[in-house]
């Protein structure tokens, strides 16, 4: 089973911008179509962004143009740069597959705050 390690959330004024980074424990991460999550306490996880093996993206509304999902397959990374950060981005942050997650299990996630 593959383990997922994300990190590089912190906190961080509207405007700002964060990357994100997961660490999968196994090279056949590499065949597997891989997302972001987020979740706020209270709701349910929600898809940010999903990328292909191949390296075709896909973004959910709320993030188009701030956000770019990119993947290093020799590396074993998924990454996730956040531009134009707003108050609503406030979240932990996950990686799992795509476009359904929860094919590997959930790793502890990133928080990440945005507030002035």
């Amino acid at each position: 089973q593959v383990q997922l390690v994300e990190s590089g959330g912190g906190l961080v004024q509207p405007g700002g911008s964060l990357k994100l980074s997961c660490a999968a424990s196994s090279s056949i991460f590499s065949i597997y179509d891989m997302g972001w999550y987020r979740q706020v306490p209270g709701k349910q996880r929600e898809l940010v962004a999903g990328i292909t093996r191949g390296g075709s993206t896909n973004y959910t509304d709320s993030v188009k143009g701030r956000f770019t999902i990119s993947r290093d397959n020799a590396k074993k990374l998924l990454y996730l740069q956040m531009n134009s950060l707003k108050s609503e981005d406030t979240a932990v942050y996950y990686c799992n597959s795509w476009p359904l997650g929860g094919y590997f299990y959930w790793g502890q996630g990133t928080q990440v705050t945005v507030s002035s």
